[in-house]
Order: structure tokens, then sequence, then C-alpha cells
């Protein structure tokens, strides 16, 4: 038996494990880390499960589970615990601290990075990391927190990394293998459970593609009612192009549909999928008005999905999980109304629920209480969710900026919440009928299963003190010069340098052609393309001023002149030649354009760090020693401030600019260094009186200082401290009512949370790393900001 623990761990399963789960666990119980790339719902977490297995068969051993959102470690720590017991699991993400020091402890991936950085002791006997959707390192805001981990961790520890189903997943597991060591790399694109897809047209729902199995044809009743089928048949047959040209609505190959689709109420789509036995349904809808809006008019209709069995189960489990928020909260919060939905069978579920009403929708939803949920992408996000059915509105959604089709790997990420396994035969992905839908975009979507996952890696200012700290600055260079990011930046070099190769090797057979025994060709080739360039310009610029273009004609007779006493002139097969230079011309700009390429892109992370040291040393929080670099008491201290404005906390504490706050102005103006306002915010916002302002606005200039001493060092910098919730969190840190706060804040009760915890957060670093008056003020202000609907929390 080359594998009894694999062996052992798949017959304690409640299914048999799949060819892909098999391969993971194996490689693991060989030793080797493992990136595991699969569709949604396929069971990639029973790899890094295996890990946890493993690590629990050694005294001593330890495994974390990192996950990427706060919401999935408390699901996954609830699991572990049924399997391991409470005194073995501990959970850390960033607000909850409960068994830190167990054999296994679930956390976010922030939590983990900074106790690497911290050197924490809880790392001791550390043998397994899981990176749960391990694909969120592309994300611009927090990917590059992933990679800080993979490459800092200690080279004993197995990775097991948990990936959606990427295009370059190989090319991610070859940079695994290069900082990881050995990494077995299993991709899978199988469905355990098979999604049928279709597209919902005047309360029919018919299939996407041709009934066929395995086709992959688009349904030609589709493409009829959508107005495309004759573009299908109109190049093919004279029938199709005598219709074509004489019909008076055709257009480029397409009738236009004889009238228009009208689309059905929310109401009577659940009813229709409800008579079809395909609920529970999750109906993605992109926006969080739509959303709420979608359970209001469901709940107006009358209709009911439950039965009083479950009704009286979903109030208990409401009544249970929501009994610690304050009575004068609940109308301000919506609770009865949201109430009455969820014993309906309905539910919303998006970022500006609060915590615990996203919570209860997802258990009543787990345990099949709830039969349909109306949700923003955020639900796509790792939520253990699955449904028998995902419903799309519309394949657009809004960016911030505008509205952009979705792409295919959304589309693949939202309706792999499809079929259960274990419950369902198949999965169904409906698609409405929207007016201008093109059935063959559709199928487009549907087909295309893989997106490329691209590197969002970038060193910040705590980066750079801690890595200088523990491995000095040139190891620390060394240590981004293996970044996934310069990593793929490298691949494309490789690729650029063989076109640089080829090019090279077809210069030097356009130079030998025109070889001229009267002189250097490549050097008169280059004053006529130089010429000709110039006299081109000469003659499109003809608003140009008088001395400029003078001096353009000095510059062209001057040429003409050098040219005619050169030897190549007077050859009698100059324009031979010159029929080769010009290829030669042409070909060296290119190839010295791709040059250009390769230099902007060797190096581009060290490069990054290079230039924050610069500022570092500006600002002495770090001093130079020839090569080397050592941190002063100012940059230690950076090394316990995490997030965007870290070089901007770390100032505004050396320069004292917060001391004489009170617990409320502290607050408000972490608030200020946290928050990030919608695109739509007026700007306008009334502001708490007193020193807070004094404070706020030494705080902004000195901001401005920061940002122009990192635009003369060529960085990107920070955007302006924002204040749209100033005055919200001074309210709450002085104990004001909720209705009050939230109104001040014009925002979601779940998007107030959300911002509050993140003014915790920083209050906490505050805390540690401030003086001892200002660290007293942050703990105060962290546990006046910490109450109510902030402080609950459901494990």
């Amino acid at each position: 038996m080359r594998h009894p623990l694999t062996e052992q761990f798949a017959k304690a399963q409640r299914f048999e494990l799949d060819p892909f789960q098999v391969a993971g666990c194996e490689a693991l119980e060989e030793g080797r880390s493992v990136l595991v790339a699969a569709p949604t719902g396929a069971g990639k977490t029973i790899v890094g499960e295996f890990a946890v297995h493993l690590a629990m068969q050694t005294p001593g051993d330890k495994a974390f589970y990192t996950t990427p959102i706060k919401a999935l470690s408390n699901q996954k720590f609830r699991e572990l615990q049924d399997v391991y017991g409470e005194a073995n699991v501990g959970l850390l993400t960033g607000d909850v601290n409960i068994n830190g020091n167990a054999r296994v402890v679930v956390m976010t991936t922030e939590v983990l990075r900074n106790m690497i950085y911290a050197g924490s002791s809880a790392l001791t006997g550390l043998r397994y990391v899981v990176m749960d959707e391990v694909h969120y390192l592309a994300d611009r805001f927090r990917g590059a927190v992933w990679e800080e981990v993979i490459i800092h961790l200690p080279e004993s520890v197995r990775l097991v990394s948990l990936s959606a189903t990427v295009s370059n997943a190989e090319e991610f597991g070859d940079w695994l293998g290069t900082v990881r060591g050995d990494t077995e790399v299993i991709v899978s694109e199988i469905r355990p459970v098979p999604l049928e897809q279709h597209v919902l047209v005047r309360g029919d729902l018919l299939p996407l593609f041709d009934g066929h199995s395995g086709s992959d044809r688009v349904n030609r009743e589709l493409l009829r009612i959508g107005g495309a089928g004759s573009g299908d048949w109109s190049g093919r047959g004279s029938e199709g192009r005598r219709r074509g040209r004489g019909h008076r609505e055709f257009r480029r190959g397409y009738v236009k549909p004889d009238r228009r689709i009208p689309r059905i109420d929310r109401p009577e789509v659940v009813q229709l999928l409800e008579r079809a036995n395909l609920l529970p349904a999750i109906f993605f809808i992109f926006s969080r008005a739509g959303c709420d809006g979608a359970v209001q008019q469901v709940r107006r209709s009358g209709l009911r999905l439950t039965t009083a069995e479950e009704r009286e189960e979903i109030r208990r489990v409401v009544d249970e999980r929501t009994g610690t928020l304050a009575d004068e909260d609940l109308g301000v919060l919506g609770w009865w109304e949201w109430r009455e939905s969820l014993e309906r069978g309905v539910a919303a579920h998006h970022a500006g629920l609060l915590p615990a009403f996203k919570e209860v929708v997802e258990e009543l939803f787990q345990r099949k209480l709830l039969k349909a949920v109306f949700a923003t992408e955020t639900l796509a996000l790792g939520i253990n969710m699955p449904a028998r059915t995902v419903v799309l509105e519309k394949l657009e959604k809004f960016n911030g900026e505008s509205r952009v089709a979705i792409t295919p790997g959304e589309y693949t990420q939202l309706t792999g919440r499809a079929g259960r396994r274990g419950i369902d035969v198949e999965g169904h992905a409906v698609v409405q009928w929207t007016e201008g839908l093109d059935p063959q975009s559709v199928a487009s979507l549907a087909s295309r299963r893989t997106y490329p996952l691209n590197s969002s890696f970038r060193p910040t200012y705590n980066m750079a003190v801690n890595l200088i700290d523990q491995f000095g600055r040139q190891r620390a260079r060394r240590i981004l010069e293996s970044s996934f990011a310069q990593f793929q930046a490298d691949r494309s070099v490789v690729g650029l340098a063989q076109q640089v190769k080829d090019a090279e090797g077809s210069l030097e057979g356009y130079a030998s052609a025109m070889a001229c025994d009267r002189g250097d060709f490549v050097e008169y080739s280059a004053m006529r393309r130089e010429l000709s360039d110039l006299e081109k310009a000469q003659r499109r610029d003809v608003g140009a001023s008088r001395g400029k273009r003078e001096q353009r004609n000095r510059e062209i007779a001057s040429l003409r002149k050098r040219m005619s006493r050169h030897g190549c002139h007077s050859c009698p097969d100059r324009e031979q030649h010159a029929r080769w230079g010009e290829r030669y011309q042409k070909l060296k700009r290119e190839t010295d354009k791709i040059r250009r390429q390769i230099a902007s892109r060797t190096g581009t992370v060290a490069r990054q760090f290079d230039r924050i040291i610069d500022v570092l040393v500006e600002l002495e929080y770090v001093v130079l020693d020839g090569n080397e670099a050592t941190l002063t008491e100012a940059g230690a201290r950076m090394k316990r401030i995490y997030g965007d404005r870290d070089l901007l906390v770390a100032e505004s504490l050396r320069a004292g600019i917060w001391k004489g706050l009170d617990a409320p102005s502290l607050a408000a103006l972490a608030c200020c260094l946290v928050y990030e306002p919608r695109r739509d915010d007026g700007g306008d916002h009334r502001l708490p009186r007193g020193p807070f302002r004094e404070a706020l606005g030494r705080t902004q200039e000195l901001w401005a200082r920061l940002d122009d001493l990192e635009q003369d060092h060529r960085l990107p910098g920070t955007q302006e401290v924002s204040t749209g919730l100033a005055e919200a969190m001074h309210l709450w840190a002085r104990g004001q009512m909720l209705d009050r706060v939230l109104g001040e804040a014009d925002m979601a009760a779940g998007d107030f949370v959300r911002w509050a915890k993140q003014t915790i957060d920083l209050l906490d670093q505050l805390s540690i790393v401030a003086d001892d008056d200002l660290a007293r003020t942050a703990r105060k202000a962290l546990d006046q900001v910490r109450r109510g609907i902030v402080a609950y929390s459901a494990v």
C-alpha cells in the first residue's frame, strides 16, 4: 500500500474521492506541496482538509488554514471544530481571537502575513499551510499579501494552494516550484455535478446548446428569437441570400426580431423554477438595491415557498442568532421585514447587509430552509452556498465607472454555485432574456471556463522595513525578485528576447543584402530614413511657427548635403540597396522598441523597492551603509503598521499630530485614514469640532508633502485622506444611537460595520506602536467603537 494515509482518509469521507482529489492527497503524503486548480464546487478543499489530517497524525505538528474573507474563515472554523474538537481548532481574523495557539488555526491571509513578519512563536511546529482561494493574489488591493506569505513561509512548510480553474495554472505552479520547492500541479476541469445551460424566454426555459449530447452548437430556436438566425443561414444558400437582400429590415446578415420580448417579473420566475423543481436558486443581481427590491417584489406578491415547519425553524434560528441585537436597533435595521421575508423562503445577500443578517441567510440556505436568494457577486467568493439553480438577470455589471460585460471567468465563478454534490444529478444555469441579448455571446461565456491569474504584487513601506530587518537590503531585493510578479515579467521577457534574437538574424541578412563597396550603406540608409521622417513632419506640421519650420528646413538641407557627400550616394545600385535598407531600418525600429520593453520589465519589482528605500532613507526610517541598510527607531516602529497608509500613519505618530485628541476624535481620524468613498461621494461633509479639525488639517498637509516626495521618486502615492465618515464615526464613538449614526453616514448598516472594523484594526495598531498617552487613547477609542452591531460576532 503506497499511500496508506490517503486510503484511510478517503474511506472516512461521505463520498468517493475524485481522481484529482486522490492525486492531491497522495502528493502531500509523499511530502510535496500541491497546487489544485478545479471548478467551483468540485471539492478542492478536501485536499486542504487532508493536509490538516496529516498534521494531526504527528504530535506537535500544526496546520494553518488561510482564507481571503472572514465569513469563509468562520465557516471553515466551525467545520474543523466538528472534526477535531474545540480544543484543537482556533480562529484568528483580526477582530476575533479564539484559541490562537491550537494545532489547527483558521485565519485570514493578512493575519498569517503579520505573524511571519513578527516572528510569532505560533509558527513553531507549523508543517502545512492551506491557502484557500489562492487566485485572490490577482486582487489589486490585497493580492500582494498572498505572495508575501508564499515567499516568506519557512522552507519546511508544505503549501496547499487551492484555486479556481485558471488558464495559466502551470505557469503559477512553475513559480511555486521555484519558491517553495517540489510542487505538484493538479488541474481538473470536470465538474462533479454537470451544468445544464438555459435561457429564460417568455416563460420558457430553452436549452442554450443544441440537444445533441456534447454539442456546443447554439440552439437554433434561440438564434431565431434573437434575430441572429438569419445571420446563421443568410450566407449559406441562395434562398437565404435572396431573402436577406429583399427584406427591408436586413442589416449585416441579421433580421430584427418581429416584436420586443416581454420580461417576466421576478415572482413569476421564482414560481416557474418552483414548478420545474429547480429551487433552491441563487439570483445574481449586480446591485444591492436590485437585491433588496427583488425580495420586496416577492414579498408583495404574496408568494410563500416554505412549509409551516420550515417557518417555525426559521423563526427559531433568527431569534437565536440575532438575540444580542438591541431592541431599539431592530426597527432601524428593518429586522421585522427581513424576518418575514426569510419565513417566506426568500432573502437578499450583499455587502451592505449587517454581518449578523448575512450569516443567518448563509446558515438557512445551507440548511435548505431558504429557496431563493438574491445576491450580488460577493456571494460567489468562496462561501459554501451551493444551489440547484443559478439565475443571471443580466450579463453586464457596473464596475464603478461604466457598465461592462462580465468575463468568462466571472460567469464560471457565478454559475459554479449551481449543483449540490450528493444531492443534485445536475446543476442549472439560467440566463434571463434581455433586449439585445446575443445567444452566441452567452454560449461563448459558457464555453470558456478559464481566465488567467496575474500577479498584483507591489512592495510597500511596511514590507520594505520588515524585509530589511530580517534579511538586509541585498537579500531582500533578491527575495522580491522571486515574486510571481517578476516571474511573469521575466517570462514575457523570454518571449520578447526570442523576438529580438530572430530579428537580429534578419537584420544581419538585410545588412548583407545592401552591402556596398563604396561605403557603409547601413549608415547611409539611416540618413535616408531620418530625411524622410523630417520631410513628413514638415508637410504634416503646417501650423508650426515660422522659426520652427525654418529650423527644420536647415536640418533637411544639412542632411541632404551630408548624403550627397556619402560614398554610397553615387553607387549605381543605390536604389536596390535602399530597398533592403528600408526593411533594415523598419525592423531595427521595431527591435529597438522591444529592447526598451525588455529593459522596462527586467527587475521592475526590485526597482520599485529601491525607490521605496530612497524615500525611507530621506525620511530617516532607514540608514544606508554602502549597499546595506539598517532600521532607525522610527523604522522599527513602522514594522507594526500595516495598511495602504503605513507611511502617513508612521509620520503622523512621529510628528505628534494626534496627541491631545480624545477617544471619539481619534476614532474619527483613524476612520479618515481607512475609509474609501464611493465615486459619487460629493466630498462636502460635516466634521467633528474642536481639536479634531486641527489634527485633520495637519494630517492632510503631511499627506500632501509625502505625495510630492513620492512623485519625486516616481512612486504612485496614495489617495487623499477621506473625511466622508468622520462625523458618523465620531458620533458612534460618543455612544449615539444607531439610527442617527446611519443617517449621518448615509450608508447601509453592513457598510458602516465594515468601515468600523477597519477603523478598529488601525486603532489596535496605534495602541501597540504609539507613545503611552496616545496608545491609551487608541485603546479607549477601540472599545468605544466596538459596541452594538459592530461588536456582534457569530463565532
